[in-house]
């Protein structure tokens, strides 16, 4: 008991004589306060997954909790698409023909003619950029279908994040969940997988990353972040779900977030939006906690192009 004593007073005296680790707790528990109250009064359920790749700070909510993927499952898709590539089966510069049988909406993919040809990678490209619908699913057929990218997803410790569309055994799944499922932490530490050039090779990371670099719909968690910062991002919108994952180039060291909403009870489209306004509330809420001294604010009327 006498040394369990004298081993606890250590501890607690090392703490208290380390301001660096006690401010690093105080900034983590003021955190975690912060996204709690952010998420507060959300019409619908809500989960947040934060971590700081320099520091290791992590705040999670609801971090483990099954939400749908909508779009966002389109980066599982790139991983297994980029995995044939790596193994020989397909190359990333090669032409495709577009057949109409492909189409699933009128999105840039979904109005080319049949028999015009367009290169693997612009698909891919239109897949991360614009989120084109029948670009994904077009990659996801290419890719081996939804049965092979989750085995990809089990095989690199992603166990539950899954593409339901179009993949047997998984239409009770798909009836929930639609498109795909994951969690708020799986999501954003696969982001993190591709950015340390883990996923598959260190060259198939880094092109994939570059795809994930090239975001045209920037009006939500984006909008809070200045726009000379890098990022590398996807998000997915259903009526009743809205969802971002996002990795920061933060001056002061790189972070990720994935902030994902279900069962929204507003399922309007503007952009005041709950779950779109909760994605620019939490991603400037970690912008202004990481980078304490940045002066930069989104510019006034910002919001009037959206």
């Amino acid at each position: 008991m006498r040394y369990l004593s004298t081993y606890l007073f250590l501890c607690c005296l090392t703490f208290v004589n380390n301001p660096i680790s006690a401010q690093h707790t105080k900034r983590k528990t003021n955190l975690d306060l912060q996204l709690k109250d952010a998420l507060a009064g959300f019409r619908g359920d809500a989960g947040v997954y934060v971590r700081n790749l320099r520091t290791g700070e992590t705040v999670a909510i609801n971090a483990d909790t099954l939400f749908p993927t909508a779009s966002t499952i389109k980066v599982p898709i790139m991983c297994g698409l980029f995995d044939k590539i790596h193994k020989g089966e397909l190359k990333y510069g090669q032409e495709l023909v577009y057949k109409d049988s492909l189409h699933y909406d009128d999105g840039i993919t979904g109005q080319l003619r049949d028999g015009a040809k367009i290169p693997l990678s612009e698909v891919v490209m239109l897949m991360e950029t614009v989120s084109d619908n029948t670009a994904s699913l077009w990659c996801q057929a290419l890719a081996g279908g939804g049965t092979a990218i989750n085995a990809w997803l089990d095989a690199n410790g992603f166990p539950k994040t899954r593409v339901n569309s179009r993949t047997p055994g998984r239409e009770a799944f798909r009836s929930r969940y639609g498109w795909g499922q994951t969690t708020p932490r799986e999501l954003a530490e696969l982001m993190v997988y591709i950015r340390q050039g883990r996923a598959i090779s260190p060259d198939a990371s880094e092109e994939m990353y570059r795809n994930l670099g090239r975001q045209y719909w920037d009006n939500d968690a984006l909008s809070q972040i200045p726009p000379d910062i890098k990022v590398a991002t996807k998000n997915g919108a259903v009526n009743r779900s809205r969802s971002e994952v996002v990795l920061v180039h933060a001056p002061h060291g790189e972070y990720v977030f994935c902030l994902m909403t279900k069962n929204q009870q507003d399922e309007s489209w503007e952009r005041a939006n709950e779950g779109f306004t909760l994605l620019r509330t939490v991603s400037a809420l970690l912008w202004r906690h990481f980078e304490p001294k940045s002066t930069w604010k989104p510019a006034v009327g910002h919001e009037k192009w959206w």
